[in-house]
């Protein structure tokens, strides 16, 4: 527009400032951020049992094997998200990931679970996701 040059200028410089802001203020993508406090609580949270965290056992953020002070050994659980669900001897039915966190919080750290669905437990399982990335599925299978 000719007649009023310092008007569009002007227009396009509040639209773009309008949308800066509206990209800076957009909430961060919410699987990265399930993901994100899905690492935390493995790595800092204790659920309220004896001390331990995830990471106590499935060292390395679960990426890696480990031996436990009595000589067991734990896989990865760097394909957990891709065997479960599975079918479990000891519980004599199938479990699926998020039964199989709940019942390592409940056993394995003497504490309190999240509740199914919780943000909690979706932030968990979503970084157990994160960490099997590019696995193959093979459910039923086995821990590496």
């Amino acid at each position: 527009m000719k007649l009023f040059p310092s008007l569009a200028t002007g227009a396009v410089a509040l639209l773009l400032a309008a949308s800066v802001a509206a990209a800076a203020d957009a909430p961060a993508d919410p699987l990265a951020q399930a993901v994100a406090k899905g690492e935390t609580l493995f790595s800092h949270e204790t659920f309220g049992g004896n001390g331990k965290t995830c990471e106590t056992c499935h060292v390395g953020g679960g990426k890696v094997s480990a031996t436990l002070p009595n000589g067991r050994t734990l896989p990865s659980l760097a394909n957990a998200a891709a065997i479960y669900p599975r079918f479990s001897r000891g519980a004599g039915t199938v479990v699926t990931l998020e039964g199989q966190v709940r019942q390592c919080i409940h056993g394995g750290l003497g504490g309190n679970p999240p509740p199914a669905g919780s943000p909690e437990l979706v932030a968990l399982v979503a970084y157990l996701g994160s960490i099997a990335h590019g696995q193959t599925v093979d459910m039923g299978g086995a821990p590496q």
